[in-house]
C-alpha cells in the first residue's frame, strides 16, 4: 500500500533528525505532533544535500548532488520516489505549496560549495546565506503557517533573519573545521586564521542583529509552531553567549557546545515563557 510506503519515507526522515542533530530533535518534538512530521522531512532533504557536500571524501560528489538534484525534480513532477527522503520531502512541497524557488535556491548554495573555497565579496556571502540557511526557514515557516500566505508574508522577514543567525552561529563555532578539513572561508574580507576581537566582535554583532530581527518574527508564530521555534531560538543564542566569552584565538581550538544539562534548563524556562505568554 502506498500509505506505508509514505509512512515508512515519514520516519526515515524522522531517523536523520534523530541521527544527525539531537538538538534540533528536541525542538522539533516542543511542535504541535501535526507539523513535526513535515518539518524532519524538510530537515532530511536539507541535511542529505549538505552531507554530500561536507562529507563524502573520496566520490565524486558533483556527480552525486546532481544525481540527488536530478531526482529530486523527478519526484516532484511524479508525485513520488523510491529514494524515502526525497518522497517524504517532496509530499511536504506539495502539501505545504513550498515555492519552487526556495529549494532551487538552497541546491545551487550546495553546488557553490564544490567549487568556492572562500567568500570573499558581501554579495556572495549574502547569496550563499540566503540558498542555505533564510530559504530553509522560508519552507519551515510554509508548515508553519499552513498556507495562509498572509501570516506567510507578514513572518518572512524574521524566518530570514533566524535562518541566517544559525547559520552563522554555525560557521563561527565550526572555524576550525571549515578551514583545515573543508578548506572554506565564509566570513567575507576576514582571515580567519588571524581571527581577532574586533573581528569577532563584528561577528558577533552582525548574528545578534539577525537574532533581534528573528525575535520579532517568533512571538507572532501561531502556538502550533511557536515553543519549538523558540527553543531552538535560545539554544542557538546561548551558543553565541559562549562564543561571545571565548576569546578569538580560542575559537580555532574547539567546537563550542552547550551541556545537556543547560539545554534541559533551556527547555524548561522557554516553556515557561511561552505558557504564561511572557514573550
Amino acid at each position: 500500500m502506498k500509505s506505508i510506503f509514505d509512512q515508512v519515507s515519514y520516519e526515515c526522515s524522522k531517523s536523520v533528525t534523530k541521527s544527525y542533530s539531537t538538538s534540533f530533535l528536541l525542538a522539533t518534538n516542543m511542535l504541535a505532533p501535526s507539523i513535526r512530521p513535515a518539518i524532519h522531512n524538510i530537515y532530511g532533504f536539507v541535511r542529505f544535500a549538505d552531507e554530500i557536500v561536507d562529507s563524502f571524501h573520496g566520490y565524486d560528489k558533483e556527480k552525486l548532488l546532481l544525481k540527488f538534484e536530478s531526482d529530486y525534480y523527478h519526484a516532484l513532477e511524479f508525485g513520488i520516489s523510491l529514494n524515502p527522503i526525497l518522497n517524504s520531502f517532496q509530499d511536504t512541497v506539495h502539501k505545504y505549496n513550498i515555492d519552487l524557488e526556495l529549494v532551487d535556491a538552497f541546491l545551487h548554495s550546495m553546488k557553490m560549495d564544490l567549487v568556492k573555497s572562500d567568500y570573499d565579496s558581501v554579495s556572495d556571502y549574502s547569496k550563499y546565506i540566503y540558498g542555505s540557511a533564510e530559504v530553509v526557514g522560508l519552507m519551515c515557516l510554509k508548515v508553519f503557517v499552513n498556507g495562509n500566505q498572509e501570516k506567510y508574508d507578514e513572518l518572512k522577514e524574521s524566518a530570514m533573519h533566524l535562518g541566517a543567525a544559525f547559520q552563522k552561529v554555525n560557521f563561527l563555532r565550526d572555524l576550525k573545521s571549515d578551514i583545515e578539513i573543508l578548506n572554506r572561508s565564509y566570513f567575507p574580507n576576514l582571515d580567519l586564521n588571524n581571527l581577532n576581537q574586533a573581528n569577532k566582535e563584528e561577528i558577533i554583532n552582525e548574528i545578534e542583529e539577525d537574532f533581534r530581527r528573528a525575535f520579532e518574527g517568533i512571538v507572532r508564530l501561531p502556538s502550533t509552531s511557536k515553543f519549538g521555534v523558540y527553543t531552538a531560538y535560545v539554544y542557538y543564542k546561548q551558543l553565541l553567549n559562549k562564543l561571545k566569552a571565548t576569546p578569538s584565538l580560542k575559537i580555532m581550538d574547539k567546537r563550542i557546545r552547550v551541556k545537556n544539562h543547560v539545554k534541559f534548563g533551556l527547555l524548561i524556562k522557554s516553556y515557561a515563557l511561552v505558557k504564561l505568554n511572557m514573550l
